[in-house]
């Protein structure tokens, strides 16, 4: 019997063993490829390779420089956010579920919480859904703009890279203007929001819409219209509708090839079908379609977020049930943190049943019915679901995000296996996975 190729070697040290795993995956493909093909190599690109998204690796197979089989090995920013969810109360979880896709931090918020608010057999308030689609609309076009810059930068279109972040960084900071973190806001709760927007939040948002019509145009004279950035892209990375739907792909991928899929349209929630806005649609299916298709979404984001201003009016941001909404009655206080004095005041000293259930709902938080719902959002990398399952708890007995950078991801070798290691950049890229996501 052959010794485990993944088994740890032991060495004492003073702090007690310690255990190298040595690699026997790669020494099994290479001896694999030398075997059958003499002409063939194996490369490996990553975990930490410039031109990969994040911590991604690469097994290619080459002959000259075509690529004759791709892999892609993930797993390597593993944080375990969906286990750590049952150990959290269901407002808690907001918190881990929206380190997932950092680049679209709100999506797996709104996701999340609308399974839970389903359990619950609740709705969010009119001017919370608004919010939450006015927030989600703002973060599509800066992760756009993120696949924008980043693709640009690892094809060598470096002004596309400056520009892209630029925007961006204006985008980021209408967020934080609005919910006090660049990222990772965990600002949409069960319920509604955690707080409503400041004062002057219309201003602040026609400030960037402003500056995005000022500035979303040249990307087209920069790029769009660039002779060397269009032959760079188009037909490179092609995969047609048929292959979409067989390997699951949604989103940029999958309308790029023709089918005009969006969760936004196709199965509306939080108001999305009051709103009028196209979703475009290419057929080239290569990496250039999908190009065109993230600059005409941030057009028709932005239309949306002029209809989100039209439509918000004042009103409640969470449900009414003192039993759900968490922080209870939430809002700055002179020194512009924590609850308001009045309410402070009030719990502390006026009522001791308002204060044992503040402590209570905040350690303890509020039980779901037994259950499990799944929901969908359009999220800029395609369709993200959150499966929950409630035991009846005040935490949650599983939570499972089907996110699409973890099944957009496999459509990389169908995409570059046949064409130039070159190719390959292009492709990852124009997927634009976040493995944050992939390896939740």
């Amino acid at each position: 019997m052959s010794a485990d190729p993944y088994a740890a070697e032991a060495r004492q040290t003073t702090e007690g063993p310690v255990y190298t795993v040595t690699g026997g995956d790669w020494d099994q493909i290479v001896d694999a490829v030398q075997s059958d093909h003499d002409e063939r190599i194996v490369i490996n690109l990553g975990p930490q390779h410039p031109s990969t998204h994040g911590v991604l690796r690469l097994v290619l197979e080459l002959e000259g420089e075509t690529v004759t089989q791709a892999r892609s090995v993930i797993g390597y920013l593993h944080t375990g956010i969906e286990k750590n969810c049952e150990y959290r109360t269901w407002t808690q979880g907001v918190t881990f579920v929206t380190r997932c896709d950092y680049l679209s931090p709100l999506f797996t918020e709104t996701a999340y919480c609308l399974g839970v608010e389903k359990l619950l057999g609740i709705e969010a308030p009119r001017r919370a859904q608004l919010g939450r689609v006015l927030l989600m609309e703002i973060n599509r076009i800066s992760s756009h703009l993120v696949a924008l810059a980043t693709g640009g930068m690892e094809l060598g279109a470096l002004t596309g890279m400056t520009s892209g972040f630029r925007e961006r960084e204006v985008a980021l900071h209408l967020l934080e203007h609005l919910t006090g973190l660049r990222m990772n806001h965990a600002y949409i709760r069960p319920g509604g929001m955690a707080q409503d927007f400041p004062e002057d939040y219309r201003e602040k948002v026609m400030e960037f819409v402003d500056w995005m019509d000022e500035y979303l145009p040249s990307y087209d004279k920069l790029l769009t219209g660039q002779p060397i950035w269009r032959n760079r892209l188009a037909g490179v990375g092609y995969l047609p509708v048929d292959g979409c739907l067989a390997l699951g792909a949604t989103g940029i991928i999958l309308r790029a090839a023709g089918l005009p899929w969006d969760m936004r349209k196709t199965e509306p929630y939080s108001c999305y079908d009051e709103f009028d806005f196209e979703v475009p649609v290419e057929t080239d299916a290569d990496c250039f379609a999908r190009y065109k298709l993230r600059v005409a979404e941030m057009h028709e984001s932005l239309k949306i977020i002029r209809q989100c201003l039209d439509k918000l009016e004042p009103g409640p941001v969470m449900v009414e049930d003192k039993k759900v909404a968490w922080p209870a009655q939430l809002s700055l206080g002179a020194d512009g943190l924590g609850n308001s004095l009045e309410h402070v005041r009030k719990i502390m000293g006026q009522s001791m049943e308002s204060l044992i259930h503040h402590f209570k709902l905040v350690t303890e938080g509020f039980k779901v019915p037994a259950g499990q719902s799944y929901t969908a959002v359009e999220s800029p990398r395609g369709e993200l679901g959150a499966h929950l399952v409630s035991d009846g708890g005040t935490r949650p007995m599983r939570v499972h995000l089907r996110e699409p950078s973890f099944i957009n991801l496999q459509t990389m070798p169908a995409m570059s296996e046949g064409g130039m290691i070159a190719d390959v950049i292009a492709a990852v890229a124009s997927i634009d996975p976040v493995m944050g996501g992939c390896d939740r």
